[in-house]
């Protein structure tokens, strides 16, 4: 019985600060995406959301005031690798996509 009663106190504490405790402001400065030589650089100022990534995107350099996610697919969804502020990493060609 007290199990249950430890069990529904957390549930009821994650409703009430689940979506209070998963809101996220915006990034505020740029995620610079470098594709290839020949192409000017993408740059995504003050980045919010889902953002897809260039189709021959190489490197990713977040220059924003908070962490990254580089996701293998166009959704933002499934594994991802965090990208730290004012570092920068490989990005996937073809399909890939970020988030801020």
């Amino acid at each position: 019985m007290r199990t249950r009663a430890v069990l529904v106190s957390l549930v009821a504490a994650s409703a009430v600060l689940g979506p209070a405790g998963s809101a996220q402001a915006a990034a505020t400065g740029e995620v610079v995406v470098f594709s290839t030589e020949v192409q000017p650089l993408d740059v995504y100022r003050d980045p919010s959301g889902c953002r897809q990534l260039p189709t021959v995107a190489h490197v990713l350099n977040n220059r924003t005031d908070g962490p990254v996610r580089i996701y293998g697919n166009p959704f933002c969804v499934g594994p991802s690798v965090v990208v730290q502020p004012g570092h920068g990493t490989h990005v996937p060609g073809g399909a890939g996509s970020f988030s801020a």
